[in-house]
């Protein structure tokens, strides 16, 4: 594919430290009260080629991106996955992988052991029907229960993330389901109203972000768009099919983008973006945008 020439530019690039890369919304789950990016098993991979994504790490290692996170939909189903985690890896990038953990190939265990990758996944409820509710799979849960106990098992550091969705989703007992089998690094979030959460037909708000999308964090989208992140979505401010990762990150849009978030009132972001004033005793590392407006998130 040919590159557009870069513009000279003396503006300092907006550069993240961490780049989600959403390189599917294929997803074998149907969550269809949250998901941020409606991902499901009727989704396709987008129009970015393995090429494509291969060059964007490249280039976002070179502008000194520090990791990588690889996310969807399921990041797992796309044909091009294991390449693409290997090549963050050749490139000096660590590498997380947002996976449902519903399936686990053989392979895939093996990649996951690597020095320089970390899991995480989302886990809404301790019983099979609660958490199978959120997920509309019967047998998601028992199946992404199984599979942190594995990874925990090989020692490899997993994430967990809880969203809270549906009334009575037992959020606390799901944490604690956790804790009993060793999994600390746990953070619950409220759904934030983006994708499958916005409800009364509107516009998503950047009311609903953490307030530090942009601020250390990007996302390229399956579509080649850049965002300030998975979440702040329906604020494209780019395109990385046959646009250099740089332009984007020197151009106004970028910058307009970035400062029509409300700003956080912490550290750039990480690939956590979990409210720090948690009722539900999560302690996470952002603070909501607006503290007049619930914070909402997708899983």
């Amino acid at each position: 594919m040919t590159i557009a020439p870069e513009a000279p530019t003396t503006t300092t690039p907006l550069i993240p430290r961490v780049l989600q890369l959403e390189i599917t919304r294929r997803c074998q789950l149907s969550c269809s009260s949250h998901c941020y990016a409606a991902a499901g098993p009727a989704q396709g991979h987008g129009v970015m080629t393995v090429d494509d994504w291969r060059r964007a790490i490249s280039e976002a290692a070179a502008l000194g991106v520090r990791s990588v996170q690889l996310i969807g939909g399921e990041p797992t189903l796309h044909p091009g996955f294991a390449e693409l985690v290997e090549h963050a890896l050749a490139e000096g990038l660590r590498a997380e992988v947002y996976s449902n953990l519903y399936r686990v190939r053989p392979d895939h265990w093996s990649l996951f052991t690597r020095p320089g990758i970390s899991l995480a996944t989302s886990y809404y409820a301790d019983t099979d029907e609660g958490h199978d509710q959120v997920t509309g799979r019967r047998g998601s849960h028992a199946a992404t229960r199984k599979n942190i106990v594995e990874a925990h098992r090989r020692g490899i550091p997993v994430r967990v993330g809880i969203v809270d969705v549906l009334d009575g989703q037992r959020v606390g007992q799901a944490r604690a389901d956790l804790a009993a089998l060793g999994i600390t690094n746990v953070h619950t979030d409220p759904v934030r109203e983006v994708g499958n959460a916005l409800t009364g037909g509107g516009l998503p708000s950047t009311s609903a972000l953490c307030g530090r999308c942009a601020n250390g964090i990007a996302a390229i989208l399956s579509d080649g768009s850049v965002a300030p992140c998975v979440l702040g979505r329906f604020l494209p401010a780019g395109q990385v099919q046959g646009t250099a990762l740089e332009r984007v990150f020197t151009s106004a849009r970028w910058r307009q983008a970035a400062a029509s978030i409300p700003a956080g009132r912490h550290d750039p972001c990480t690939p956590d973006c979990g409210p720090n004033d948690d009722s539900k005793g999560g302690g996470g590392t952002c603070g909501p945008a607006d503290d007049g407006v619930i914070p909402s998130t997708a899983g």
